[in-house]
């Protein structure tokens, strides 16, 4: 039975992944900054804020004693709309910290128990707002751009211990957070990556599931749900 490590599972994306994952008969470690809100036979919660380097490695540690880490993917993470000229520097660096370092946390930690299990996968999920250089999003557009450029480096240190690190983007997911969002921004985003009906949750949890299904998927690559123009 394989095992995968999920951050941001209270919710959206992470916690949609979690369910289909245990419904496939894996088991699920979860992390997340409050209570879980769901309970399963497979899946375990640990309260884990990802920004937090030490409280990272201690459930990590904590994961790893009781067996294997077949999977990791980086969901948790955080967003904001700004006009670049009127962004705070504290959102910026917010981002750059849950965002970036959180990935990075994560997947130095965990990257080390899959270098002594000699394999493993690792997903960080990152937006088509990176390609698109979407305006209004600077902010999260650096943050996310600076975990594609991780994933591209890790990929490469890590490939001769047999683990294998890749980033997944998504478009604008029929979420409460996406709900909250002007329909004239999400729809020129969708129209952008040729997804004019959008994304529901179950397909973009499909697009993470079948990617991690797919032998032939190759370390360093980055990967969006959508057409993205060169």
């Amino acid at each position: 039975m394989p095992t995968a490590l999920i951050t941001g599972t209270s919710q959206g994306v992470g916690r949609a992944l979690a369910e289909r994952l245990l419904a496939e008969g894996w088991t699920v470690h979860g992390f997340a900054r409050g209570a879980q809100t769901f309970a399963h036979a497979g899946f375990q919660h640990h309260v884990v804020d990802v920004v937090d380097e030490a409280a990272v490695r201690a459930a990590v540690a904590t994961v790893a004693a009781s067996g294997r880490i077949d999977l990791l993917v980086n969901n948790a993470g955080g967003a904001a709309l700004n006009a670049f000229l009127l962004t705070p520097g504290s959102v910026a660096e917010s981002l750059m910290r849950v965002n970036y370092l959180g990935t990075f946390h994560c997947l130095q930690a965990v990257g080390k128990v899959m270098v002594r299990q000699r394999a493993g996968l690792v997903v960080n999920l990152t937006t088509v707002a990176v390609p698109l250089s979407l305006e209004g999003e600077a902010a999260y557009v650096a943050s996310k751009a600076a975990v594609e450029a991780l994933t591209k480096v890790a990929a490469k240190e890590l490939a001769s211990q047999g683990v294998r690190v890749v980033a997944l983007g998504l478009g604008p997911v029929d979420t409460r957070l996406t709900r909250a969002v002007p329909h004239a921004s999400l729809a020129k985003i969708n129209e952008a990556i040729g997804r004019p009906q959008g994304t529901t949750m179950t397909q973009a949890v499909d697009f993470i599931f079948s990617r991690i299904h797919d032998a032939d998927l190759k370390s360093g690559s980055v990967e969006y749900l959508g057409q993205i123009a060169s």
